[in-house]
């Protein structure tokens, strides 16, 4: 067993359970363990403080698995954890079967990330230490959800950060077909695992789209007609759907990839929603002024925009870029009108959100409230003593007369 030994003071975060441990706290490894290799943590004065996969080539040089000093990591530990996360999500299977089953950290599995859609199961391995148990999760996710089959999209730029390769492909059971079809709250999506963002949908905002399909009721209940919308960055129409659901009368939704607009459009046929549904394929920075310079004004905007940082170095880019699309999108709504803003850079705090969209309401000059704020549903618990993991945040924002 090698021993990661940290540096005087570095022991700290560990102690108060939080599961990273950063290159610059290693004072030194004792052994020479291999990627994903479960390591000893051992505070500066030799005292034990976790059991840990190391990543050698990660800034992130190790993830905690537990710090129980009597907890053995092998295959019946990792097999527990799996099966613990996936019972804590069944409520949700009552209104979806669209529910992320495992959420790294916050399931003690870190790294490790489980989407479940109908019969399939979508995985993404992020870090060193669960790519070395990737045949027995298969397996055990097999077994556990009953699963016909597991499709791995370990693709994202975090495995680069690893030192790992990129994959995507069948990792255990059947292929899934082309788009499988889920429903979330009364609305059929089509999701296509094998491209895509994430692992295909945004399963994260299933509590934000039910908000926004209950104020579209709301809307025709207090104003005897349905609202014209804009859902900006609409990818495969989640939003768009869930409007049209609550019974809006026109949705414009504009993405710049053709082939997400594609699917959008097919899932709005599987509702029968096409025709109060207009799908434009730009750019949304440049739609957002061709729209405001046009005179157009819409009842309710949503912006729902990719992740514009994926370090503190875009920090201020990404400030930049958000205010841009929220005061251009307070620009295009009607007195009353309503605003669904979202940021997923996690680099981007709550707190410095809320200052950026309270500077694009100040430039907008117009009377706004907040009224109401979002994160990820509950199948994406937040870690308590991991605050990193509130990637997604949004506002829901009333202007007033």
């Amino acid at each position: 067993m090698a021993d990661l030994i940290l540096k005087a003071g570095k022991e700290k975060s560990l102690l108060r359970r939080h599961p990273w441990v950063y290159d610059t706290a290693v004072q030194r490894v004792v052994g020479k363990p291999q990627p994903g290799e479960t390591v000893r943590v051992l505070a500066n004065n030799g005292r034990f403080l976790a059991w840990a996969a190391f990543s050698p080539a990660s800034t992130l040089r190790a993830r905690c698995w537990s710090y129980d000093e009597k907890d053995v990591i092998d295959d019946a530990f990792i097999e527990r954890r799996l099966r613990e996360a996936i019972a804590a999500r069944a409520p949700l299977f009552a209104r979806t079967n669209a529910v992320r089953v495992v959420f790294g950290e916050a399931d003690g599995l870190p790294g490790l990330i489980v989407d479940q859609y109908g019969d399939w199961l979508v995985t993404q391995f992020q870090a060193a230490g669960v790519e070395a148990w990737r045949p027995l999760i298969g397996r055990v996710l097999m077994e556990a959800t009953g699963a016909r089959g597991v499709f791995d999209r370990s693709d994202a730029a975090t495995r680069q950060r690893e030192g790992l390769e990129i994959r995507a492909g069948l990792l255990a059971g059947e292929e899934p077909p082309q788009a499988i079809e889920v429903v979330e709250d009364g609305v059929k999506y089509g999701v296509d695992v094998r491209v895509g963002h994430k692992t295909g949908f945004y399963i994260d905002q299933r509590e934000s789209r039910l908000t926004v399909q209950r104020v579209a009721e709301e809307f025709r209940r207090v104003h005897g007609r349905g609202m014209r919308a804009l859902n900006c960055f609409c990818y495969t129409g989640g939003f768009s759907l869930a409007l049209l659901k609550g019974s809006a009368d026109e949705v414009v939704s504009v993405d710049s990839s053709e082939e997400a607009l594609a699917m959008a459009r097919a899932n709005a046929e599987r509702n029968d929603f096409s025709g109060r549904a207009e799908w434009i394929c730009e750019d949304v920075f440049t739609c957002l002024r061709r729209l405001r310079d046009a005179g157009e004004h819409f009842d309710l905007v949503i912006l729902d925009p990719p992740k514009f940082a994926s370090s503190h170095y875009h920090v201020d880019r990404a400030a930049r870029a958000y205010k841009d699309i929220n005061l251009n999108g307070l620009k295009l709504l009607e007195p009353g009108g309503q605003l669904f803003t979202f940021s997923c850079s996690g680099a981007v705090d709550v707190d410095l959100f809320q200052k950026i969209v309270a500077g694009a309401v100040i430039d907008s000059r117009r009377n706004v409230w907040a009224v109401g704020r979002f994160g990820a549903g509950a199948d994406h618990p937040l870690l308590m003593t991991c605050p990193e993991g509130e990637y997604l945040k949004g506002m829901h924002l009333a202007v007033r007369p």
